[in-house]
């Protein structure tokens, strides 16, 4: 595709609107994050006071060639810097995130190389070549290999053409490892991993990212929102997972969840056991969904009935963790450290020590994966930067009895966190309340 890049050149941070993160572009769309007429109670797919659950994705504008250009430069960036001159890309996530391309993986070698100075190279099989060409929107230079031929001193050709003398070139991070090999067995170029290339870029987030995300995660809490208020004893864990999916579908998306009841919701990703509910019993419901590829993830724990005492106390604890992450959220901060903040709210408590209770990290990024670098784990040095999106998950998990979890994703702001999709937990009784 024929365009000045030098035009898309983009900042490496992003800047928040004073209102909120979602810009005008979702704003206007005909329902958007807060303003989507969805509240509680009724079976029919209609909450209180009558209103219906309504497409929320209606209007949305996608991202543009534009947005793939300035990713695409921003990576030409970074590997310039770093004094590498190119980036070798198979299909998947990576190349979906670049250049607005899906393509199945096989064992025919089939990706893009993006130079640090220069136009994309495409190597394709042959027969594939016309279907490629087809759907191929950035780059023209369309390399192909027969059956009997290796695609890999194909690569080498195009690696040598690099106009640095150095020729060092990094590997897509999600490389299949044959292909790996077949690079590593029939090329000379120094080969380097490309995971702090493609993480610098896919993990600080644009304002249209962000809003994606904010849409995902409040169509998700008013999903759980509905579907929670047809909970009743005797249901199964696969029948409250058929009301959130049908609440996501009628919300605009394709959801998923996860709901544990009783004793199973010890099991942080639950258990093969689906005990009908009980009075009494925790519903540990985690799950998600995506708008325009974007992830939410949300986990709300709620009781069938009246919590006891204890399972109020652990609720609190939990809450008071995740709060005390959240505050202490700013750019700079290593990940390693929200997770020791967390961690010590749930020890402190008398839940410890160390994975005792509290068996998982804090949280993971989130993006065009559910699980996506950086984690905030103990021990991870990396300090945050604006436009970096995670999950706060903290949990307690007593084997035998149950489980609370509370899950709500943000962003990192030069301010602070935002929490993304609002709705926060008040209480096991309110857990959407704020």
């Amino acid at each position: 595709m024929k365009q000045d890049r030098r035009a898309f050149i983009r900042a490496g941070g992003i800047t928040l609107a004073v209102s909120g993160i979602v810009p005008a572009f979702l704003q206007s769309c005909k329902s958007g994050t807060e303003g989507s007429r969805v509240n509680e109670s009724g079976s029919n797919g209609s909450l209180a006071g009558g209103s219906l659950l309504e497409n929320m994705t209606a209007g949305i504008e996608p991202l543009s060639d534009e947005d793939f250009l300035a990713r695409q430069e921003k990576l030409r960036s970074l590997m310039q810097e770093k004094g590498v001159d190119a980036l070798w890309i198979e299909g998947g996530v990576n190349m979906n995130y670049f250049f607005d391309f899906s393509w199945w993986l096989s064992e025919r070698v089939f990706g893009v190389v993006l130079p640090a100075r220069g136009e994309p190279v495409w190597i394709c099989p042959a027969f594939e070549g016309p279907r490629a060409e087809e759907q191929i929107r950035f780059g023209r230079d369309i390399r192909t290999w027969q059956e009997h031929e290796s695609p890999y001193r194909l690569l080498d050709d195009v690696f040598r053409s690099l106009s640095s003398p150095t020729r060092k070139v990094a590997l897509d991070p999600n490389l299949r490892n044959f292909v790996a090999e077949g690079i590593k067995r029939e090329s000379s170029v120094e080969r380097v991993d490309g995971s702090s290339l493609v993480n610098l870029c896919r993990g600080i987030k644009s304002d249209k990212e962000l809003a994606f995300m904010e849409l995902a995660n409040n169509i998700t809490k008013k999903a759980y929102r509905w579907a929670f208020s047809q909970i009743k004893p005797g249901m199964k864990p696969s029948e409250l997972r058929e009301l959130i999916a049908s609440a996501h579908g009628r919300l605009g998306v394709s959801g998923y969840s996860m709901p544990i009841f009783g004793a199973q919701s010890a099991f942080p990703h639950g258990s093969r056991n689906e005990d009908e509910l009980k009075d009494g019993d925790t519903i540990l419901v985690d799950g998600g969904c995506s708008v325009e590829g974007y992830s939410s993830d949300v986990t709300r724990t709620i009781v069938c009935g009246s919590p006891t005492d204890k399972q109020k106390r652990v609720f609190e604890i939990v809450k008071n963790a995740q709060a005390a992450a959240h505050k202490a959220v700013l750019p700079g901060i290593r990940a390693g450290e929200l997770d020791r903040i967390a961690r010590k709210v749930i020890e402190d408590a008398g839940y410890g020590p160390r994975y005792k209770y509290f068996v998982h990290r804090l949280g993971h990024g989130i993006g065009l994966e559910g699980h996506e670098w950086p984690y905030l784990v103990k021990d991870n040095p990396l300090p945050l930067q604006a436009g970096m999106t995670f999950s706060n998950e903290p949990g307690i998990y007593i084997y035998g009895e149950f489980g609370t979890r509370i899950e709500d994703c943000f962003v990192v702001t030069e301010d602070g966190g935002k929490f993304l999709g609002g709705m926060l937990c008040n209480s096991l009784e309110d857990p959407f309340g704020g």
